[in-house]
């Protein structure tokens, strides 16, 4: 069983640092009116990807070298100047000294997520789909039907406008994965995901099916399908971050995966930082 320290939490928390910085890239080439930046940030990144937008934090700091007060300092002055709160990821990797200082500065908790990963090696083999259903790469032709299929997984009765659009632009990362599942040559699940070669890591992204198509072990086939695919891209690990107890996680438990750790998302209001 592999140990988790600090040097692979870094890697880890690339699966969520570098999805953020892409996007942030993609929106200033697509969507210069949003204003999206990113700047490196004691190892790792902060990320502004629009007022309201659920990307957009600091995640990766302070985790291969030690995060200060003026750290902290830069990240607020980069979010107030976005008119944004400032947000950071946290982990337990994270020393207490590093915990007290947020303490200090008044940041409260926006969200508690399990990292789980699974480790890949090149001798892994995968089971075929199952039987009545086609697993495939999804072209960016077909990004707004995915994206309508992870909108609707999540939001039932509509996204919020923050959450829409999201799955196009991950199409246009370099080195994204989209795979989509059809039954009788319909389009009714996929699954998407970032390689990360600098850490040889998969970030395990977006994915949804359709309510009439569930329980028949799409999920499960994309994710075998994105786990073969990041094997063959020399990925040594494949992350998935997500709340506890979600059919997410249970998804992934089955195959292989288990919990590195709990993070959190700590949060300072604009108006905590100007006062």
């Amino acid at each position: 069983m592999q140990f988790v320290d600090k040097a692979l939490a870094r890697r880890l928390e690339s699966a969520e640092e570098m999805p953020q910085v892409e996007y942030a890239r993609v929106f200033q080439k697509t969507r210069p009116e949003i204003a999206a930046a990113v700047e490196e940030i004691c190892g790792g990144h902060m990320v502004f990807a629009g007022l309201g937008s659920p990307i957009g934090r600091a995640t990766g700091a302070g985790l291969d070298r030690p995060f200060t007060a003026e750290d902290l300092q830069r990240v607020e002055h980069f979010y107030a100047a976005h008119r944004a709160p400032s947000q950071v990821d946290l982990c337990p990797m994270h020393g207490p000294e590093v915990f007290e200082l947020f303490k200090e500065r008044g940041y409260a908790i926006a969200e508690l997520n399990n990292v789980l990963f699974r480790q890949l090696d090149v001798g892994d083999r995968f089971p075929p789909a199952p039987a009545g259903c086609e697993v495939r790469r999804s072209p960016i032709e077909e990004a707004q039907i995915t994206g309508a299929i992870v909108e609707s997984a999540f939001f039932p009765d509509g996204a919020p406008e923050a959450f829409q659009g999201l799955i196009t632009p991950l199409y246009q990362m370099k080195q994204a994965l989209a795979f989509a599942a059809t039954v009788d040559g319909k389009l009714v699940a996929c699954g998407t995901g970032l390689v990360i070669p600098e850490h040889r890591i998969l970030a395990l992204c977006g994915a949804g099916t359709l309510a009439e198509f569930r329980g028949r072990g799409l999920q499960t086939a994309l994710l075998r399908a994105r786990l073969a695919a990041a094997v063959d891209a020399g990925c040594e690990y494949a992350v998935v971050v997500t709340q506890g107890g979600t059919t997410s996680q249970r998804n992934v438990e089955r195959l292989g995966f288990r919990v590195a750790y709990s993070k959190v998302t700590v949060i300072k209001t604009l108006e905590s930082q100007t006062s």
